[in-house]
């Protein structure tokens, strides 16, 4: 039961994370999102990818984000 509901909750996450692309493109459009606004997101998703690497064991390199 407990694997069951983590899968399902996986799904979800995966469900949502696809979404994200669309949100943003659709703020583009309508003028909600700016360029200086995706280049800081960008910026503060490397630093955290750059943070994950530094922090992970040795033997474990940290995976990307998001890919």
């Amino acid at each position: 039961m407990a694997v069951a509901l983590e899968q399902e909750m996986r799904a979800r996450v995966v469900e949502a994370e696809a979404e994200v692309p669309r949100a943003m493109a659709e703020a583009f459009r309508q003028g909600n999102l700016g360029i200086m606004d995706y280049y800081r997101m960008k910026n503060l998703q490397a630093d955290t990818a750059m943070r994950d690497s530094i922090a992970a064991p040795e033997h474990e390199p940290a995976q990307p984000k998001g890919r």
